[in-house]
């Protein structure tokens, strides 16, 4: 009776299951990665910028200031409802706190009204046709968007500085979780 060899089963089965096994991994990683934090420590000055928004206007680092801090908010936009809602999410609560609330998605400015449109956000939103400001804030090539912004802030002291970035791997971020983290860093901004 001849003997039947067992290396082509093994085979097989390494062929299903190393597949799985890298597949499983990079699941498991995007799920377990800690979010990226990176603490500026207000010495870097924030680019300026001028970018259409959604309402027909311009929004600027200037304007943005002019009152006082300015959250920047960095997304993905179009496609991503999420991202759209986060604005709601948090306009109220950082009026109540003095801080603008600029929020700036790559893609056209048509479909970017549109969507905002659809999903109801009043708010303008800056749009970065080219990411060029999204890039010089540093907010590209995080979670596997390396040619869009995933989902980040910046915060922006009166003064022109970085006072501190936070990236989300999630696409909506409660306003629960966001603002005891933006309270601590507002603190810290000098007076």
């Amino acid at each position: 009776m001849a003997r039947r060899s067992r290396s082509p089963n093994v085979v097989r089965w390494l062929g299903v299951l190393a597949p799985l096994a890298i597949i499983a991994a990079i699941a498991l990683g995007a799920v377990l990665a800690p979010e990226q934090t990176a603490d500026a420590d207000g010495d870097a000055e924030a680019a300026d910028f001028t970018l259409p928004d959604t309402h027909g206007g311009t929004i600027t680092l200037d304007d943005a200031l002019a009152d006082g801090p300015a959250l920047l908010y960095f997304s993905m936009g179009v496609g991503c409802d999420g991202c759209f809602v986060q604005i709601p999410e948090i306009a109220d609560d950082l009026d109540s706190r003095g801080v603008e609330l600029v929020s700036v998605m790559p893609g056209q400015t048509e479909w970017v009204a549109a969507e905002a449109r659809r999903l109801g956000v009043d708010d303008p939103i800056a749009v970065d046709a080219d990411v060029a400001v999204s890039d010089a804030y540093g907010m590209l090539g995080q979670y596997g968007h390396a040619d869009q912004p995933s989902h980040s802030f910046a915060l922006v002291g009166p003064s022109g500085q970085i006072a501190w970035v936070r990236h989300y791997a999630e696409m909506f971020i409660p306003a629960d979780d966001l603002l005891p983290e933006l309270d601590a860093a507002l603190e810290a901004l000098p007076r």
